[in-house]
């Protein structure tokens, strides 16, 4: 009997699963392009095909899907970094990995092309105390910490060298994030990298 109320569940949850999806994918596009303040919930179910209901059964508030999308960002960018990791040979090459998934990110397929980093974007646009905000905060601390790590790597017994070289680099990349933003496209994150790429090999 219980395998049976199972079964009946189980496509509920598969729809819900998808409908998930559609939303999310949806506000993805929409936050990017249009902003965070500008794009309402009626804009969001209408491209994503779903009933409103189906986003409140989905997500608390908008609010809620606002850290849905910015974590969803944030794993975006990990998925990258670890695919240009897997391809790295030695702590420098390391370093210019979290370079390259930035640079990776900017080249994604964006419906009017690329506008900055969506987490500082989104974070611009939010109040203090808000959620989402914590979100983008943490992301940019753990970029900052796997440059520290790979660097800890090279840099043996230098710790704070290591730290100062990761803030320094950390820097450099928001920098050229929001100049990438700009102008549009990522010929900045690839000049960012070779600045990066010479400053690790003189250490």
């Amino acid at each position: 009997m219980g395998d049976a109320k199972a079964e009946e569940k189980q496509p509920v949850k598969r729809r819900r699963g998808v409908a998930r999806g559609r939303i999310l994918d949806a506000a993805a596009r929409r936050f990017y392009t249009d902003g965070v303040a500008a794009t309402g919930i009626d804009t969001i179910t209408a491209e994503a095909g779903v009933a409103k209901m189906s986003l409140y059964n989905n997500f608390d508030s908008k609010a809620d899907l606002v850290c849905a999308y910015l974590q969803a960002r944030h794993e975006e960018w990990l998925d990258l970094y670890r695919r240009r990791l897997a391809g790295a040979r030695g702590p420098a090459a390391a370093v210019l990995a979290v370079f390259d998934a930035y640079a990776d990110h900017a080249d994604l397929a964006y419906e009017h092309g690329f506008r900055g980093c969506g987490l500082l974007n989104a974070a611009a646009e939010l109040p203090t105390g808000h959620e989402g905000r914590t979100v983008v905060r943490h992301h940019k601390e753990q970029v900052e910490s796997l440059l520290a790590a790979h660097l800890q790597e090279l840099l043996p017994g230098q710790e704070e060298k290591a730290r100062g070289t990761a803030e320094h680099l950390a820097f450099l990349l928001e920098g050229a994030i929001v100049r990438a933003g700009l102008e549009g496209d990522a010929v900045r994150m690839r000049r960012a990298r070779d600045l990066a790429a010479s400053l690790v090999g003189a250490l």
